[in-house]
């Protein structure tokens, strides 16, 4: 009976079930339990406890934030730490997320070994955190950025490592209000005892670059000539194999590379472009069949052939450079017949003629146009002695001779580059080194020596501050390198996949910056030059 009448009584008359007491192993506030010695989670904490803390329990690895069915409820969130190894993680099985107080969190004299980079998400709250006395070597980016009112934190007695990871830590102690003891670098030699707050953001060099795969062209080239006409830019390509000078024009909107136009060209070595008094020319260099120079008719939006080239002075052409001195145009042409002479043309209102006759009968294999100390140079390489500097003579409108490049035989390529005031040459060689030579007033003087067996090209290119230079092989990967202004030489830096190169073109496409590397065996590839933030 008096079940009976206690089940009629009011609700409001009933008393609620006492909640069950805090274990004896743990202390309990409002929402959190601490738990020594617990090997799993105690069935009778009380229901409003939503993080609890255990020490010395093998349930989880140390600082793993674990989140254990409990009651029906999934959103117990459960922090080992004492005298064990692991990480810290950020996010339930069921994708929930820890939940604790404001009152300080101590993770520390444990072997934890890593971060994740979320292990704090939602702890806006969190006033007073210490990780001291770990094995931590690096933290990820932004770890406290969550933490919108963390006014201590305890980084001591980890074993940083002051990298480019670490960097974001230093820019975030210069700007923080938050109470950080000093922290020291463990490593590296150089950082190593020093007080990362001390560090300065110029000592990480965190910036490097790489070169990647942007476009494939199918089809093998030997000549690869960048030029801008009418606001658009565009490429020429020899294509011996194809019987044609293949021009592309450059897609600012799907940044690539697509067919523009073609001009027959049964045996082409070199398509060299000349935009020359609002007119463009292509001259086309070809081994068979004679050499030729066409125009771009804008009435008919087509080439139209303007001249032919003398067939008794070039009879094997190799290279081609166009230039301008004094206002006038003219370009080179490097023959590589016993019978035939590198010639220079010049031209005029009518179209280019021949201008004079520079080396005859030497087997040439290149021609670099070179301003020394503002004087027009150019440099010839040949199969059969060593490069020959010509010199502009302003009074003979020619160039006259001036001597040779030391005693380098069989050089296939020479080309210059500059860094500040110093002038240099690249010289590549088929069989034995490369050499790179630095100019010194009166003479080029030797600098450093590559092994490039099977080199038909060398090529340095300048990109964003950074100078470059390729070295192709018909026998192995093209080597990159980067030149060190310290060590006053080049260094590698990366190899490419490019089968039997015949030129390397850097390409300035608006924020796009590409490498062609024309192949005599393979496809034509399109490299881009990226730059990464190791930090």
């Amino acid at each position: 009976l008096l079940a009976l009448a206690w089940l009629w009584l009011p609700a409001g008359g009933r008393r609620p079930p006492r909640p069950p007491p805090c274990p004896p192993s743990c202390s309990c506030t409002r929402d959190t339990a601490f738990c020594v010695d617990s090997k799993a989670v105690p069935r009778n904490l009380p229901p409003e406890v939503i993080s609890l803390e255990q020490v010395m329990s093998p349930r989880c690895r140390a600082g793993r934030g674990c989140w254990l069915p409990w009651g029906g409820r999934d959103s117990l969130f459960v922090l080992h730490r004492g005298q064990t190894r692991g990480g810290v993680g950020d996010q339930s099985p069921r994708g929930g997320r820890a939940t604790i107080s404001s009152r300080p969190r101590f993770i520390e004299n444990n072997d934890i070994q890593a971060l994740s980079k979320a292990t704090f998400r939602g702890l806006k709250s969190l006033t007073h955190l210490s990780l001291a006395n770990n094995n931590l070597q690096t933290l990820p980016r932004d770890l406290f950025k969550p933490l919108d009112i963390l006014s201590d934190l305890d980084l001591r007695g980890n074993t940083l490592a002051c990298d480019c990871k670490i960097k974001w830590l230093v820019e975030w102690l210069e700007s923080t209000n938050t109470t950080v003891p000093a922290v020291f670098c463990s490593s590296p030699g150089q950082f190593e005892g020093q007080r990362i707050r001390d560090l300065a953001l110029g000592d990480f060099q965190c910036i490097t670059t790489d070169f990647v795969v942007h476009q494939v062209l199918p089809f093998q080239s030997v000549s690869a000539e960048p030029f801008t006409y009418a606001s658009d830019l565009y490429i020429a390509l020899a294509q011996p194999g194809a019987s044609s000078c293949t021009v592309l024009k450059w897609d600012y909107v799907e940044r690539k590379l697509r067919d523009f136009d073609r001009i027959p060209a049964h045996s082409a070595v070199h398509c060299k472009p000349i935009v020359a008094q609002n007119q463009l020319y292509v001259v086309v260099a070809q081994l068979f069949g004679g050499s030729y120079i066409y125009r771009w008719d804008t009435a008919v939006d087509k080439f139209i052939k303007i001249q032919d080239i003398d067939s008794q002075k070039t009879r094997k052409p190799n290279d081609i450079e166009a230039f301008q001195i004094e206002g006038d145009w003219y370009f080179v042409i490097a023959d590589s017949s016993k019978a035939g002479s590198t010639s220079l043309y010049r031209l005029n209102q009518n179209g280019f003629y021949s201008h004079q006759a520079l080396h005859a009968w030497h087997r040439d294999t290149d021609v670099e146009y070179v301003e020394n100390d503002g004087k027009p140079r150019l440099i010839i390489s040949s199969s059969s002695q060593a490069p020959v500097i010509y010199q502009w003579s302003r009074a003979q409108k020619q160039f006259t001779p001036q001597g040779e490049v030391g005693e380098m035989l069989d050089v296939q390529m020479v080309k210059h580059f500059r860094v500040k005031r110093d002038q240099f040459l690249c010289l590549s060689r088929y069989i034995g080194d490369s050499k790179v030579v630095r100019w010194e007033g009166q003479r080029f003087v030797e600098l450093q020596t590559l092994p490039s067996r099977g080199s038909m090209v060398m090529q340095p290119f300048l990109v964003e501050q950074r100078q470059y230079l390729a070295l192709g092989s018909d026998f192995s990967f093209t080597h990159v390198y980067l030149w060190e202004e310290e060590k006053q030489k080049f260094v590698k830096f990366q190899e490419l996949s490019v089968q039997a190169p015949r030129a390397f073109r850097y390409v300035p496409a608006a924020d796009v910056q590409l490498l062609l590397a024309p192949s005599f065996k393979a496809n034509t590839l399109v490299y881009r030059h990226v730059v990464v933030d190791l930090s």
